[in-house]
C-alpha cells in the first residue's frame, strides 16, 4: 500500500510540474497585446498600380500587420474589377467583420466602391471609409465616404500648361480617346489647357490614340504611340510637350519624345516611376520604397541621355502617397490628433511621406449644380523637372475663372 501511494504521489507532482510548464508558454500570458484599432488597406494589385500596393506596405511595415498584431490589413481588388464588382463589393465589407476595424481606405477607388461603403455604414458607422482616386461619380463616392481626395485636374488644366511654358515650351498636344474624354474632370481638364494656351501663349492640339481597352488592346495603342510621335515631333516641332491620358501609352510616349526631341511636363498620374522605368530600361529593384533614391536615378538616366530641363513628374508617386497618407490620416483621426474633412489635417499626413515636395489642394465643386463638397479634396504636387529641380507650381495661384471653367 506504501509503494502503491508513493507512485501515484510522484504521477501527481509530475502532472502539477508539466501543468505549470504548459501554462507559462501560453501565448496569452506573455503579456504581448495587440494594436487597439484596425484599419483596412484596399488597392490593386501589383500589375494593375504597384504604386497604390506599396503604399500599404509602408503603413504594414510602420504599424504592423493585423496577423502579428499590429494594425494594418491590406487586401486587393480583382484585376478585372469592372467585371468582377460583386467580389470587390464583397472584399471591401468583409473587412467590416473585424470588431476591431476603425477605418478603410481604398485606393483607387474601382466601380464598387461607393456601393460597399454604403453596406459598411449600415451596420458600422463607427468605421470611417476613406477613398483615393475614385472612378465613380463624384456625387456618388462623396456621399458614400468620411474622405475622397483626387489628383486636381481642374487646377493641372492650368499648372500643366503653365509648367510647359516655363519649360520653354510653344506647342502643346494632348493625347486620348473618346472614353477618357467622357470622363468629366478629364474633359474639364483638356477645356481649362486649351484656354490657358490661349492665355499663356501656348498653342495646343488633341491628337487621337487608340483605347487600350478596345480591340487593338494595350500592346495595338503602344505601337500606334511608337509609329505615330516621330511625325508629330516633325510637324509640331521640338518644343512642343506631349501629353497622354492613358497610363500605358506614357511609357512608349516618353521613348519616343526623348529620342526625337520633344518634351513632357508629367504624367496623367505622375510619378518618377510611371513610364519612365520601361522606356529607358532604368532597373529600380534596389530603390524600391525609397523615393529620393528612385527620382535620384530617374534623373542621372534623364540627364544623361540628355533630357535635362525637358522632363518632368512629381517627386513621388501620387499612387504611393495616397493610400499611405490616407492611411495615416485615418489613423489620426481615430486617435484624435486630426479631423475628419480637415484639408490641413490631411496634408500634413501626405507629407510626411513626401519630404521636400510641396502640396496644395482645394474642394471639389460640381459645376452644374455649383455645390462644394467639403470631404472631397483635389490635390496636386509641385512639378520637378529632371536636371532643374522643383517649378514651384505648388505655390502658382491659379486664376478663379479656370476653377470655374465649364467647356462649351
Amino acid at each position: 500500500m506504501k509503494k502503491l501511494l508513493t507512485v501515484l504521489l510522484s504521477f501527481m507532482l509530475v502532472a502539477v510540474v508539466f501543468t505549470g510548464c504548459k501554462k507559462t508558454t501560453t501565448p496569452t500570458d506573455t503579456g504581448t497585446t495587440g494594436a487597439k484599432f484596425h484599419i483596412g488597406i484596399v488597392t490593386g494589385t501589383v500589375s494593375q498600380g504597384e504604386d497604390d500596393l506599396r503604399g500599404g506596405d509602408a503603413l504594414a511595415k510602420e504599424y504592423g500587420t493585423v496577423a502579428d498584431g499590429g494594425m494594418i490589413q491590406a487586401i486587393t481588388y480583382p484585376d478585372n474589377f469592372s467585371s468582377e464588382q460583386e467580389t470587390v463589393i464583397a472584399d471591401i465589407v468583409g473587412l467590416a467583420d473585424d470588431p476591431l476595424m476603425k477605418a478603410i481606405v481604398v485606393n483607387q477607388g474601382v466601380p464598387g466602391t461607393a456601393e460597399a461603403f454604403k453596406e459598411i455604414r449600415a451596420k458600422r458607422s463607427d468605421i470611417l471609409l476613406f477613398c483615393g482616386q475614385p472612378q465613380e461619380d463624384p456625387n456618388v463616392i462623396d456621399a458614400a465616404a468620411d474622405v475622397v481626395t483626387d489628383a486636381d485636374n481642374v487646377a493641372r488644366g492650368y499648372l500643366i500648361i503653365w509648367s510647359a511654358k516655363q519649360m520653354g515650351a510653344k506647342n502643346f498636344v494632348h493625347i486620348s480617346f473618346a472614353r477618357h474624354m467622357s470622363i468629366e474632370l478629364l474633359s474639364r481638364r483638356w477645356a481649362i489647357m486649351q484656354q490657358a494656351g490661349k492665355d499663356l501663349g501656348v498653342k495646343t492640339f488633341f491628337e487621337t490614340a487608340p483605347d487600350p481597352v478596345s480591340d487593338v488592346g494595350m500592346a495595338g495603342a503602344q505601337q500606334f504611340i511608337l509609329e505615330h510621335v516621330p511625325a508629330w515631333v516633325q510637324h509640331y516641332g521640338k518644343d512642343t510637350a506631349f501629353f497622354c491620358t492613358n497610363d500605358g501609352e506614357t511609357e512608349p510616349l516618353l521613348k519616343q519624345v526623348m529620342k526625337y526631341g520633344g518634351m513632357f511636363v508629367e504624367a496623367d498620374l505622375p510619378s518618377p516611376t510611371m513610364g519612365y522605368p520601361g522606356a529607358f530600361g532604368i532597373d529600380l529593384k534596389a530603390e524600391q520604397g525609397d523615393w529620393p533614391a528612385i527620382l535620384k536615378k530617374v534623373e542621372s538616366t534623364i540627364v544623361a541621355d540628355g533630357g535635362s530641363g525637358r522632363f518632368g513628374t512629381w517627386a513621388f508617386s501620387l499612387g504611393y502617397t495616397t493610400t499611405a497618407g490616407l492611411g495615416e490620416y485615418a489613423k489620426r483621426c481615430i486617435e484624435g490628433t486630426a479631423k475628419v474633412a480637415n484639408m490641413q489635417d490631411m496634408l500634413s499626413a501626405f507629407q510626411k511621406y513626401t519630404p521636400g515636395a510641396a502640396w496644395n489642394a482645394s474642394n471639389y465643386t460640381d459645376l452644374n449644380t455649383k455645390k462644394t463638397d467639403t470631404n472631397h479634396f483635389l490635390i496636386y504636387e509641385d512639378t520637378y523637372v529632371f536636371g532643374k529641380g522643383y517649378l514651384g507650381s505648388a505655390k502658382q495661384v491659379v486664376p478663379e475663372k479656370y476653377l470655374t471653367f465649364k467647356p462649351q
